[in-house]
């Protein structure tokens, strides 16, 4: 039995019916998962959002879906959205290892299984969330294709501030200080406390509106910047995968030609080299395409279903494989 979990309907603006349910990852970590069901649906999209993000973030995204046909599955991992938070200062980003994610998505892939949702299954994966589903991919997690925006397969950092970035998130875990905020980041969130006008999310000022009424409604669900240990834990994951061959999977991202947070360079290397793989530059787009204006979301909902459809014949077995 799946157990009930909260879920802010009036926040997330998504279908009628949406529900969340709470699960428990492989080390007890409690987490949640969004439904967002789509009748007689074609398939279901395993959403996995970015860092400080939560299910009804993409309460708008699930709506696109939902009427083009496909039921949506959106994951709060550990260490935010309504999920377990890891440190006593619960505005801090934390992670142990950055595999742990992994577990989390065992656990919602399971719920998948549980829940019956229809098959193949596909993944959409943005930012942070896009690190997490590249890794479960090269695993061979049962998905027919994948779709990734702004996905973290780098962070943006200067070449001279690079050094100095693996220098101070290693030395301050080795420590004992990697629990204590990166430096230049605060532990409000950033759309509670940043202005609309020169943020690095958006360029549609209704869509940060959304963003920013929902934090400021339930502030559980805000969260600021990451902790040393969750940079230096990313950094070396985002190392790590560079190394690796991308998966067999029909492939989609999406970039903001303004992107600022996640390292470009590298998601021109991996996508040039995706066999099947394509990457389309949202024009004037900033990090978070999924929350641009109407047009583009729509552009993005279109051509990802496409992709889905084109891929149906493919699915895999619904089984993760471990790590």
């Amino acid at each position: 039995m799946l157990e009930p979990a909260p879920f802010h309907a009036n926040l997330a603006q998504g279908p009628e019916g949406s529900r969340a349910y709470w699960l428990h990852a492989a080390d007890g970590v409690r987490i949640r998962v969004g439904v967002f069901a789509c009748e007689q649906a074609r398939g279901t999209v395993l959403l996995f959002p970015g860092r400080t993000e939560y299910v009804e973030k993409y309460g708008r995204t699930a709506a696109d879906f939902v009427a083009r046909g496909y039921t949506v599955l959106a994951i709060d991992w550990r260490g935010q959205g309504l999920a377990d938070r890891l440190l006593h200062n619960d505005r801090i980003g934390h992670v142990d290892h950055f595999t742990d994610f992994q577990k989390d998505v065992d656990a919602a892939l399971h719920a998948a299984v549980t829940l019956n949702l229809p098959r193949p299954w596909h993944l959409m994966a943005h930012s942070m969330g896009g690190a997490i589903g590249l890794r479960a991919a090269m695993r061979g997690i049962a998905v027919a294709s994948a779709v990734f925006t702004g996905p973290m397969w780098g962070i943006q950092i200067s070449a001279l501030m690079r050094p100095a970035a693996w220098a101070l998130s290693w030395g301050g875990a080795k420590v004992g200080l990697g629990h204590k905020i990166a430096p230049g980041t605060k532990s409000d969130s950033y759309v509670a406390s940043e202005p609309f006008e020169g943020n690095t999310l958006t360029t549609d000022r209704e869509m940060f509106e959304y963003m920013r009424a929902q934090v400021l409604a339930e502030p559980s669900l805000q969260l600021g910047g990451p902790s040393l240990r969750w940079l230096n834990e990313a950094l070396a994951d985002c190392r790590t995968l560079a190394g690796r061959a991308s998966p067999d999977l029909p492939c989609l991202t999406f970039v903001g030609s303004n992107e600022r947070i996640v390292d470009t360079d590298r998601i021109r290397d991996r996508m040039a080299h995706w066999p099947g793989g394509r990457l389309e530059l949202i024009a004037g787009g900033e990090h978070e395409v999924l929350m641009e204006g109407p047009q583009v979301r729509a552009h993005i909902a279109d051509s990802a279903v496409a992709l889905f459809d084109a891929a149906r014949g493919h699915d895999g077995n619904g089984t993760a494989i471990s790590a």
